[in-house]
């Protein structure tokens, strides 16, 4: 009897393992195929659902298809790796002229205020970014001429360098001439330095603030020159409703790349631009802009208003 139900036994187990091994099967290759092919997309999305749907249908190869998952993840892993490595290669070893991309602009205006005209308008705006440092270079013209008399001549030029402190905050530096004969100066010129903070930062929605000292320098028409010590507080924002439609405040935009706000205060007189505006993507390379811009100075020079308005229809090829 021992003897009988050691064999027992024995054949219990082999029965046991054969049962084991008939749950531990291969993967089918009908199931393996199809997470290969969503692998072979290199979409991240895909291959994770593809995977789920595939654990649900076949529970038993659960610890294959982790294994699967796992190995495709590595190699995504250090392909952005790599790709995050060459990059920062590619910066420090960019020359002066290398890694810039820029934003020309053409289109229309209507001005009311010290002028009241429509012209043409006119921008151009490039940036350099590197690890830590960004450098902005912005220009604008606005112009208008009737019957052999300028009716509108408004030129603007900014230069703002900043560089990252940490993940939110930044340090910028600006350089800034104006020129509007129609709201009394001949040249006004800006410097200012101080701090940035990211306060949002998603995909569809940022917000950046700046505040810093600012030193201004005004000619005016009529000969006069005053200089004030000053504060700028900057906005900007950038709000993507949809993948084509963008409702943005960026202060380092080319000539209204939708709306800026941007106020340098002092005792004498308060400066404040404010631009909104809406881009609508036509191509990867082209945007159509309507902006609505509103310039004022609380103490205007004698004879000029303190609010002008700019309307603006334009085009924007990115380069």
């Amino acid at each position: 009897m021992t003897g009988l139900s050691g064999r027992l036994g024995v054949l219990a187990a082999a029965a046991l393992l054969v049962s084991h091994g008939a749950a531990s099967a291969a993967l089918p290759e009908a199931v393996r195929a199809m997470i290969d092919a969503a692998i072979a997309t290199g979409d991240e999305g895909k291959v994770r659902t593809v995977a789920e749907l595939a654990r649900v249908a076949n529970p038993a190869d659960v610890a294959e298809i982790d294994a699967m998952l796992a190995e495709f993840e590595t190699a995504v892993a250090a392909r952005k790796q790599a790709e995050a490595e060459a990059k920062l290669a590619k910066i420090r070893s960019a020359g002066l002229f290398d890694n810039w991309s820029g934003k020309g602009e053409f289109g229309a205006f209507r001005a009311t205020g010290n002028s009241s005209n429509t012209g043409i308008t006119t921008g151009l705006a490039v940036s350099r970014k590197g690890i830590a440092w960004r450098h902005n270079l912005t220009g604008r013209v606005d112009y208008q001429r009737a019957n052999g008399v300028t009716t509108r001549e408004q030129f603007l030029a900014r230069y703002e360098p900043n560089v990252k402190i940490s993940d939110r905050f930044y340090a910028y530096a600006l350089a800034q001439y104006e020129r509007d004969r129609f709201q009394g100066f001949s040249g006004r010129y800006a410097i200012s330095g101080g701090i940035g903070y990211q306060a949002l930062k998603k995909d569809d929605v940022q917000l950046a603030l700046k505040v810093g000292p600012a030193y201004r320098v005004t000619d005016f028409v009529d000969g006069r020159v005053e200089s004030r010590i000053a504060g700028l507080i900057g906005v900007d924002f950038d709000w993507s409703i949809t993948d084509r439609l963008k409702l943005t405040q960026d202060t380092n935009a080319v000539a209204e790349a939708g709306g800026s706000a941007i106020a340098i205060i002092d005792s004498r007189n308060t400066t404040l631009d404010l631009i909104t505006g809406l881009n609508a993507t036509i191509s990867s390379k082209l945007t159509a802009r309507f902006s609505y811009a509103i310039e004022y100075d609380s103490n205007p020079p004698p004879g000029a208003v303190q609010t002008d308005t700019l309307t603006r229809v334009t085009l924007v090829y990115d380069f």
